[in-house]
This record gives structure tokens, C-alpha cells and sequence, in this order.
């Protein structure tokens, strides 16, 4: 008897200490379909893509998150401050829950267990990542040599839009008031961005829009919104909750058709998506 209550009590702990280890990522109980709005899409748009960092550490539902995509359905997705397990779940509820389907690549660039749970020993990954409805091909992941107060860096893939090859990249730059890394790290973006004819860049640049450490990016591409200019001439709407623009669809060699700016409750960033002319 003694021998069989330890047996339960070391079950019982074996348990609690999974739980803990699961960490935060892991939610709390089965997830609910939320109903899409009446005027979102049917299925993937073609030639749209999105940006949006979806906040990490933000304890905001995948469940949510897989409606907020599903309501505008892009073919390319870039998502920033994404932790694995939880891109995993979010492309099976576009799936499972709403009939869409994507292709998924990611680049990471470090594992933290705070952020994205799994054991202390073998915490989840964290970075970058991108869904594609269209295949993706010859992806690439660079980590910044100098990521700031945390590690950054930028993946790239190709896929097919309207027909053609593009190149497709992801970034997330350093924090805010570090603008001399920032600098460095978009010299670095750049020079994998001028090798392509055909480009979209998206991110998360922690930047404005005529902050000095983006001028090179601006030298090869511009902004999806064509009012949206690297002076105090244009006028760029705000893409986080403490109004700034730090949320950028970048094109180069490609021309936008039009552009949404849709603040969410998940995130302290707002889903930023455009239509493509492809041509």
C-alpha cells in the first residue's frame, strides 16, 4: 500500500510538473470557432500579402489570430515575434477551421522557454516566419551580428505571384532608441534586397518612416501606400497602438493596387495588408 500511494504521488507530481513545463504557449482549455465578420473573403486572395507582428509575449488566443488572418485570406503571410508551436496551430485552425491552406517556413533566431514554453531544457523557437498558399523555394535565415538588447534577423523565400518568381522577405529590427543597430542591420537587409529585380519586404522596422537607419531600404524599394513617403511630405497611417509607423510592406520592381491599415485587439500592432499588381 505504501509502495502504491508513492506510485500515485509521483504520478501526480509527473503531471503538475508537465503542466508547468508546457509553458505559455499552451492553452488553457479547447479552443472556440469565433465566426468571421460577414464581408471577410472566401477563400485566398491572390497577389495580397500580409505583415503583422502578432505580440510575444501577448497571451492572445491562435484561435484569434487564425480568424484575423482568415478575414482578409492573403496569399503570403509574414509574421513577426512568432514562436513555432504557435505558427503550428495557427496555420491548423486556417485549415481545419476556415478551409485555407499555407505552406510555412520559419526563421528563428533563438529559443526562448518565457516566450514560447516547451521544457527549460528544450525551449520553443522563436523569430520570423511565412504562409504561403503557393509553395516556397530557396528559403534563407540571417541573424543580424548585432541583434541589439535581443537577437533579430531576417528569412527570406521565393514563391510565385501572378504567375512570376518573387523573392519574399521577413525582418523584425532591433528595439526601439537603437537606432545605430538598426542601421547596421538594414545595410545588411539591404544588400540581400538590391540582388532582386522583384521584391517584397516585409516587416516589423521599429523605425519611422524618415528615421535615418531605413534610407537604404528606401533607396530600393518604397512603401505600399504610395502617400507613405521617407520625409515629412507623405502621409503614412499609424500601424501600432502607441501611433507610429513601424510596419512596413516594401516593393520593389512591383506595384501596390491598394492597402488596408486594420487595428486588432491581439496585438499591439495592426494587420497591415495590400493588393499586388501582378503584372
Amino acid at each position: 500500500m505504501v509502495f502504491g500511494r508513492g506510485m500515485r504521488l509521483l504520478a501526480g507530481a509527473m503531471t503538475v510538473a508537465c503542466i508547468l513545463l508546457v509553458g505559455p504557449s499552451a492553452p488553457s482549455s479547447a479552443p472556440s470557432v469565433r465566426t468571421l465578420p460577414v464581408d471577410a473573403v472566401g477563400d485566398v486572395v491572390p497577389n495580397r500579402v500580409m505583415t503583422w507582428n502578432i505580440c510575444n509575449p501577448c497571451e492572445a488566443s491562435n484561435v484569434d489570430r487564425a480568424a484575423e488572418i482568415a478575414t482578409y485570406a492573403p496569399q503570403v503571410i509574414g509574421l513577426q515575434e512568432a514562436c513555432v508551436r504557435d505558427v503550428e496551430r495557427i496555420r491548423d485552425y486556417l485549415e481545419s477551421v476556415y478551409g485555407l491552406v499555407y505552406h510555412v517556413e520559419y526563421g528563428m533566431v533563438l529559443r526562448n522557454w518565457g516566450r514560447c514554453g516547451g521544457a527549460p531544457w528544450s525551449p520553443g523557437a522563436f523569430g520570423q516566419a511565412l504562409l504561403s498558399a503557393a509553395p516556397m523555394t530557396d528559403r534563407v535565415n540571417v541573424e543580424y551580428p548585432d541583434g541589439g538588447s535581443e537577437d533579430r534577423g531576417y528569412m527570406a523565400v521565393t514563391t510565385m505571384l501572378g504567375g512570376r518568381p518573387v523573392r519574399v522577405f521577413n525582418t523584425h529590427l532591433a528595439q526601439r532608441r537603437q537606432e545605430a543597430v538598426r542601421a547596421e542591420q538594414t545595410g545588411v537587409l539591404a544588400a540581400a534586397i538590391a540582388r532582386h529585380d522583384r521584391a517584397i519586404v516585409l516587416g516589423d522596422f521599429n523605425a519611422v518612416p524618415d528615421a535615418p537607419e531605413l534610407t537604404r531600404v528606401w533607396a530600393l524599394a518604397s512603401d505600399t501606400d504610395p502617400q507613405c513617403q521617407p520625409s515629412a511630405v507623405g502621409s503614412c497611417e499609424q500601424t501600432t497602438d502607441w501611433h507610429s509607423k513601424f510596419d512596413y510592406v516594401f516593393l520593389r520592381g512591383i506595384a501596390p493596387l491598394r492597402h488596408r491599415v486594420q487595428p486588432t485587439p491581439y496585438s499591439d500592432h495592426h494587420l497591415l495588408y495590400t493588393d499586388l499588381d501582378p503584372a
